[in-house]
């Protein structure tokens, strides 16, 4: 079990990395809430024959709540928000504002698990994790103005949302199938984002860069990460999952310096330095390991 952890996690970085790219060549043509209904309705139809070939159709009836729950905190918001943050913001520095996603984590953990307690390297992760992300909302004026402040900033609510989905969905996952609680929260935000997506229909028919970014925004970054996504929370928690972070800023910028010839910037890569020592130190990764006698 320990040496699958490695392999999904990289996998998971790799598709989710790769993401925040194709969000931001379909977002030029499509817009967010539009965007994000598509993936997450074809997505969910897609992973409904699995549930149907597993007999899993009354259970999924029977997770609806939290499928709801995981469809707006875990898929509709933080979509949406991430897709908003991007038309004002490369794609490498939505990754780093994303990185965030642990130091909800850590505190949320806090409040919903009596044994968890705040310890100072704890705060010292999470302050320092703080600093990381106003330095790189710092450095955006400079690089496109203040909607990029916001857009950054927007990318930092939906790692909120992300941590409130994560913590949840460790809770729920312990009693439901991962394909379930996947193809529920899918379907469930489609339907949450169906009234405001109905206002952002394109006018015209997305450019083919556009709309082959949406598929595999669809296919790879949602259907089949949603998969691989429950079941490591199945196998490994919400915390050990969310150190994916880790992984996916880096291929992001690569992703975004080598086909998109976005720059890399000395505040974004100072950011995501400061954001990910500030993971490593409230996780307690950064602890001494105790010596073998």
């Amino acid at each position: 079990m320990t040496r699958a952890y490695w392999p999904l996690l990289g996998l998971l970085a790799l598709i989710w990395g790769a993401s925040y790219l194709f969000i931001k060549v379909a977002v030029d043509d499509v817009e967010p809430a539009a965007m994000m209904f598509f993936r997450l309705a074809v997505a969910g139809l897609l992973l409904l024959p699995l549930v149907l070939a597993r007999g899993q159709l009354w259970e999924m009836r029977r997770a609806w709540r939290a499928g709801l729950v995981l469809g707006i905190a875990n898929a509709a918001v933080p979509f949406t928000l991430i897709a908003w943050g991007e038309q004002y913001v490369d794609s490498g520095v939505a990754a780093i504002a994303n990185a965030t996603v642990p130091l909800f984590v850590a505190l949320l953990l806090i409040r919903f698990l009596p044994s968890e307690r705040l310890s100072r390297s704890r705060l010292a992760g999470v302050l320092l994790g703080l600093v990381g992300v106003a330095v790189l909302t710092g450095g955006q004026p400079a690089a496109g103005g203040w909607w990029a402040v916001a857009g950054t900033l927007a990318v930092v609510v939906a790692s909120f949302a992300y941590a409130i989905g994560g913590v949840y969905g460790q809770v729920r996952v312990q009693g439901t199938s991962g394909p379930v609680l996947a193809t529920a929260s899918m379907l469930a935000g489609a339907l949450v984002l169906l009234p405001l997506a109905a206002f952002q229909v394109p006018d015209e028919l997305p450019s083919r860069e556009a709309l082959g970014s949406l598929l595999a925004l669809t296919v790879l970054g949602t259907a089949f990460a949603q998969l691989i996504l429950f079941r490591m929370l199945r196998l490994h928690g919400s915390a050990r999952l969310s150190l994916v972070t880790y992984l996916m800023p880096p291929v992001a910028l690569f992703y975004g310096a080598l086909l998109l010839d976005e720059p890399v910037r000395t505040e974004a890569v100072a950011g995501l330095a400061l954001i990910l020592a500030g993971v490593a130190v409230g996780s307690g990764k950064m602890r001494r390991r105790p010596q073998r006698a």
